[in-house]
């Protein structure tokens, strides 16, 4: 059975968000825009947390157990409610900001964020790596409660691709791979509609995740798995396979975006040591790379 369709209402903030910024950058001229100063201001909001309902929902379709989180919000739910200040620290900036992707992050978890209570949201853009081919935004982000001040931490990289930087210096990298002594601790089976669901649960409605043509005029066979989808399943199956679900466990958690996950999928969770992936099998593609941390 799949995600609620009023599970929606909740996420207005968030659609909101993601529209105006998608306005802004359709009409945006090409290398119009502030020169980008960082770090960038702290902006801060305080966010109606999402309701014990959805957030059952949620970690149930990313294959976590949700009687675990009782009164508590799983961290990696963060996007939800950090996207649309996110948006806010990246205006005005001079890239094509259409052409965003996201590149991975690092979740820092100080104390479990509890359920009910208004979040505290704050962030900047922390830093810009622009080498003339890609640009690499760094945000950084603290989210909270008036009872747990600072509970998680989040450092976001988004990466825009450019059409600049010099020539005959691009050279084909070769694509992460799962280590062949790599574990395999789960494997998935993703429907074709899983990019909808996530998409009711958190809000990301970008169509490249849920509507085939937009997914193909953007260069892919179909939609595509958000990559916040596949880290919130990576660390769900962590948490049961490697910890006996004691969410409690990670302290961090980290990872990369390497390769998007083309739906329907079949695809396996594998560790070495504390590194994560997501691939097909150990020596081939990954689609994550990551690890973990623990108390």
């Amino acid at each position: 059975m799949g995600a609620s369709n009023r599970f929606i209402l909740e996420q207005r903030r968030v659609i909101a968000a993601l529209l105006r910024s998608g306005i802004e950058a359709a009409t945006q001229k090409p290398g119009a825009g502030q020169k980008p100063v960082v770090p960038g201001p702290v902006l801060e909001e305080t966010v109606t947390p999402p309701s014990k309902e959805l957030i059952a929902a949620y970690v149930k379709h990313v294959g976590g157990d949700p009687s675990a989180y009782k009164g508590t919000i799983p961290p990696h739910l963060f996007p939800q409610w950090v996207f649309p200040l996110q948006t806010r620290t990246l205006r005005g900036l001079p890239y094509p900001l259409t052409k965003v992707l996201n590149g991975g992050f690092r979740l820092e978890i100080k104390k479990p964020l509890p359920q009910g209570e208004p979040l505290l949201v704050r962030g900047n853009l922390a830093d810009i790596d622009d080498d003339g081919r890609r640009a690499i935004l760094h945000g950084h982000f603290v989210t909270g409660t008036a009872s747990a001040p600072d509970a998680i931490v989040a450092d976001m990289q988004v990466i825009v691709p450019l059409s600049g930087g010099p020539k005959g210096e691009k050279k084909k990298k070769e694509h992460p791979r799962v280590p062949e002594d790599a574990k395999e601790l789960a494997r998935w089976k993703l429907p074709a509609n899983a990019g909808r669901e996530f998409a009711k649960l958190t809000g990301d409605i970008n169509p490249i995740h849920w509507i085939p043509p937009a997914a193909r005029a953007s260069g892919f066979k179909n939609v595509i798995l958000h990559g916040f989808s596949t880290s919130a399943r990576a660390y769900e199956g962590v948490v049961r396979s490697v910890f006996s679900g004691n969410v409690s466990a990670i302290q961090a958690f980290e990872c990369r975006f390497t390769k998007p996950v083309v739906l329907p999928a079949k695809v396996g969770l594998y560790v070495r040591g504390q590194e994560v992936f997501v691939g097909d099998a150990p020596g081939g593609p990954a689609y994550l790379t990551g690890r973990f941390e623990t108390r």
